[in-house]
């Protein structure tokens, strides 16, 4: 729980689509497990979930996308004066389908972390997310995939793993029964992870990353 006087972390989300590992870290800041705010949720869709689920929680948003933005340099430089304006100190990948420019990587360094679907370095990189990865996991032969937190670096999937937690693959998995297995263990990891973080046990600007897995099994 929060302790009175303990710094509260200002975060911003990025993200696209449903919003549902936003929710989970929301829901633990709102209980007191996690001592942070959320101040700013931006998207590059008007139509994105993750929208609905702010303005619920009385969460500024913003919608970066669009004719306006689509070069981009232009998307990079104002997705930096938006986290900079909230004045920002984590920014949090919930499910955020563009890139991560080099003027927000320079103005937030070590302070971008996202989440994915499976064990990296395996079922990385452009264009694997949502079910493409657990298709992927599946068409592989892998008898086990997970979650990966990880800092957000020039490329896709390959910035420093801080945690994983492995899930098995069971006989008889689909993409759709795959997911809604490994989708509550994003919500759990993240959260931890973003405890982790809070309490110095994982130092981002040392890069270090965490010791072991967390262990999450059905």
């Amino acid at each position: 729980m929060v302790e009175p006087g303990e710094k509260r972390w200002r975060l911003g989300f990025l993200a696209s689509h449903r919003g549902t590992n936003m929710q989970a870290i929301i829901d633990a800041c709102n209980s007191g497990r996690l001592p942070a705010v959320p101040v700013v949720v931006v998207s590059n869709s008007g139509s994105s979930g993750a929208l609905d689920r702010a303005v619920a929680h009385g969460i500024p948003t913003c919608v970066l996308g669009g004719e306006k933005f689509r070069e981009p340099a232009d998307l990079d430089q104002a997705l930096v004066e938006v986290l900079r304006k909230y004045r920002v100190d984590l920014v949090v990948l919930a499910g955020y389908m563009k890139k991560i420019g080099p003027m927000t990587l320079s103005a937030f360094p070590r302070r971008i972390v996202n989440v994915h679907p499976a064990l990296l370095p395996a079922h990385g990189g452009r264009g694997m997310y949502g079910s493409h990865v657990h298709s992927a996991v599946i068409a592989a032969g892998e008898t086990e995939t997970g979650v990966t937190i990880h800092l957000v670096d020039t490329a896709y999937d390959t910035g420093p793993i801080l945690a994983q937690c492995r899930i098995p693959v069971l006989k008889g998995d689909t993409a759709e029964s795959l997911a809604a297995r490994v989708l509550p263990a994003e919500h759990q990891l993240y959260v931890e992870t973003l405890q982790r973080i809070m309490r110095g046990e994982i130092d981002l600007d040392e890069g270090h990353a965490a010791k072991g897995d967390t262990p999450h099994r059905e």
